[in-house]
């Protein structure tokens, strides 16, 4: 029994391979194999209000997504010998009050940051996308200063954002 077991999930494995999704990864991307490299550009911050240390932050948390999760080589933005390019910029970083209690006093604020990002595919550019716009929050109390809680926020939106940007370009349609 157990051997059937085995040869049926063995069997499925193969079709897999075999059929048009052949280059599908556990990771969730499907890459074809002809696909070698990325380029990520520094994203640049054109938000009227400025972390310093939110576009580093984000480019390379966006490297290191793409390092850990797939095959593809980080080559120079600047060159034109990539297959897939991520470039943008952060549009947007304010804090806004969201709750505001009986005294009209806020209880709640939000941290929001936006960004416009592109995505080129040389392998199949059905999958470009041209200023796309993805925007993540993370809500504080209003009895802390936003300097207080700045950096476990900004660590936060980043991680989702880029989540979000990576999936968009590379995730399975499923």
């Amino acid at each position: 029994m157990r051997t059937k077991g085995l040869k049926f999930v063995f069997f499925c494995l193969s079709a897999a391979l075999f059929s048009g999704c052949w280059w599908y990864s556990f990771s969730g991307t499907s890459i074809p194999p002809s696909v070698r490299t990325i380029a990520i550009a520094y994203i640049d911050n054109k938000a009227p209000r400025v972390n310093p240390a939110l576009s580093n932050l984000m480019t390379e948390q966006l490297k290191d997504k793409f390092t850990k999760l797939t095959r593809l080589e980080i080559v120079d933005a600047y060159d034109d010998n990539w297959d897939l390019k991520i470039e943008g910029n952060i549009t947007g970083y304010d804090s806004q009050s969201i709750a505001v209690t009986a005294n009209e006093v806020a209880a709640m604020e939000r941290l929001t940051v936006t960004v416009k990002m592109s995505f080129q595919n040389k392998a199949d550019p059905s999958q470009n996308f041209e200023n796309k716009q993805f925007a993540k929050f993370s809500d504080y109390p209003s009895t802390k200063t936003l300097d207080e809680v700045e950096s476990g926020l900004i660590q936060q939106i980043v991680e989702e954002l880029i989540e979000e940007i990576f999936n968009a370009a590379v995730a399975s349609n499923w």
